[in-house]
């Protein structure tokens, strides 16, 4: 029996940090943003490198969506799959979801927002993958009946032990040490986008503690951060702390 993790993250928060985590574990396999090449072909956007994205990762949501849910490639008992909640776009039939369990990464919408804005040059609401994150959160628990679990990327950066503990409890998964710590360095489980956006996580060794102090927000961006932070809101109300 394999335990499938979908993690639903935004962007500019430890996503790759927390697959690291998850990598520690002997049991584990994981993947790193599975639906990319799909989104960036079907959207058109110029992210860097997305034409090299494209050409070596797959683009058929269908097929992604089949290999997710079938064997481990070496056969671990946990699949962690690393997903931006906006890359799984409106089209993308929700089905093979409940063959999954499901859990959601967040970050605090202002210094989120001055991240992605500082990297992007400017942003949109759906470019936080805010509203794609509720509008999954929405789904899984009216399919379930239950609430899947949140964790904000400064409760894990404040109190990695006491936050991964109860992330393992609440997804039925025994906690593994392990995950307090890792070798620095590229992964082959790293998408081919890598070398691009993960040179802080490849010096990385364990989850460093929360910035306390960041970029200032831009004023302009005032009325999407309050458009953030209520859901946000709506879904730190299911957040785990220590």
């Amino acid at each position: 029996m394999v335990l499938r993790i979908a993690m639903w993250s935004g962007p500019r928060n430890i996503s790759t940090a927390l697959m690291r985590s998850f990598e520690a574990r002997p049991d584990t396999h994981v993947s790193d943003e599975p639906l990319y090449a799909y989104y960036l072909e079907r959207t058109g956007l110029e992210h860097p490198m997305a034409g090299e994205i494209i050409a070596r990762h797959e683009a058929d949501w269908r097929a992604v969506a089949a290999e997710l849910t079938g064997p481990t490639p070496a056969g671990e008992t946990v699949w962690y799959q690393k997903h931006m909640a906006h890359h799984l776009l409106e089209e993308v039939d929700r089905g093979w979801l409940t063959e999954l369990k499901h859990a959601f990464l967040l970050r605090e919408p202002r210094a989120m927002l001055a991240s992605l804005v500082d990297r992007l040059g400017s942003a949109t609401l759906a470019d936080t993958g805010l509203p794609q994150q509720v509008e999954i959160h929405r789904w899984v628990q009216e399919h379930t009946g239950q609430a899947p679990p949140v964790v904000d990327s400064a409760d894990i950066q404040s109190a990695p032990r006491g936050v991964l503990e109860r992330l393992c409890e609440a997804l039925g998964l025994p906690f593994d040490g392990a995950m307090l710590a890792w070798e620095s360095g590229p992964r082959d489980t790293d998408g081919c986008w890598g070398p691009h956006w993960y040179q802080s996580t490849y010096k990385s060794t364990a989850f460093s503690p929360p910035v306390t102090r960041g970029r200032t927000l831009d004023p302009a961006y005032e009325a999407l951060a309050q458009e953030c932070e209520a859901l946000y809101a709506e879904l730190a109300q299911h957040r785990i702390q220590a």
